[in-house]
Parts: C-alpha cells; structure tokens; sequence
C-alpha cells in the first residue's frame, strides 16, 4: 500500500520526508504540500483519510468535507481526531495555553 501525507507547510513537509527517509519508508511514503480545502490528491484515488487536529483549523469545513468525498474510493473510510467544543462552551483560559494539549 501507499501512504500520503498532506501539510501546508514546508517544513513539515521537509520533517515528513526527513523522518521516513531515517526509517526507510521511501518506497511506499510521499509527502505533499497543499492544504486541506484543495487536497493535491486524485478524484477516488485513496481507500481512507485520517485527520488529527486539522479541520478545526479550517473556515471552510463544508469544503474540506467536499475535498475527502472527492479522493475517497467508493466504500471508503475516514478518521478523525479533532479538537470540539460545545457552541455555548467557553474554553477555560488555562486551556488554550497548555503545550500538553496542544495538537
């Protein structure tokens, strides 16, 4: 199988391909640059996405979900670990600065 890993940064990109090339997973592992509402990925070319503590980010929720629809296969799956808070919940002050928590 294949892995595709998407950051819209650099240096993530750069750390990805850092850290695969140190475990040798060159041959099965690409790291591209884009972002999430326009995923650089083909029309029903991947069996499952997962996203950890990206589509909070997002101020266009409806298209990244549109994004996923577009590159999944028919049948396929997505995961997603993402931060969520209630619409009247306030996020203690404590929170929105500790490191630990961070995503």
């Amino acid at each position: 199988g294949q892995v595709i890993g998407i950051d819209m940064t650099p240096d993530m990109i750069y750390k990805a391909r850092s850290l695969a090339a140190a475990k040798n997973l060159r041959s099965n592992v690409q790291f591209r640059l884009g972002e999430i509402e326009y995923l650089p990925v083909a029309d029903q070319s991947v069996d499952c996405v997962m996203s950890n503590c990206v589509i909070n980010l997002s101020p266009d929720k409806q298209q990244v979900y549109r994004e996923i629809f577009r590159i999944l296969k028919v049948g396929g799956r997505i995961a997603i670990s993402d931060v969520v808070i209630r619409p009247k919940q306030v996020l203690p002050e404590h929170m929105k600065t500790a490191e630990a928590l961070a995503c």
